[in-house]
């Protein structure tokens, strides 16, 4: 964890059924965000797209992939995300993409 070479980036691309983005928004703020972050994860940023009506963007940082997997499983196995996120968020999403790349040196720094 200290290379901070070893650093990556995940951006996860949201396309959500039409008029959900609000609601979709909402429960990231107060749900799964905090919930992720909890959990370890490190969300750098999250929103609505800018360019995109039904776009939501969400932005975290692990140190290795391991890490991003072994995170990523813990947080949806969690009896919060099944109980509160799971069905809710799922109903609003039509499609998503997400793309792994590795960080700059200063990302580790950057974020401590």
């Amino acid at each position: 964890m200290d290379n901070a070479e070893s650093w990556l980036l995940e951006i996860r691309l949201f396309k959500v059924k039409p008029g959900t983005r609000a609601e979709f928004d909402r429960i990231s703020r107060e749900g799964t965000i905090p919930l992720m972050r909890s959990l370890g994860i490190t969300v750098l940023a999250h929103g609505p797209s800018l360019n995109n009506e039904n776009g939501y963007f969400l932005l975290r940082a692990f140190p290795s992939e391991e890490e991003r997997v072994e995170r990523s499983q813990l947080l949806y196995a969690t009896d919060e995300w099944l109980a509160k996120y799971d069905g809710p968020v799922s109903s609003m999403i039509d499609d998503y993409d997400t793309s792994v790349f590795a960080a700059g040196h200063d990302l580790g720094r950057l974020i401590r």
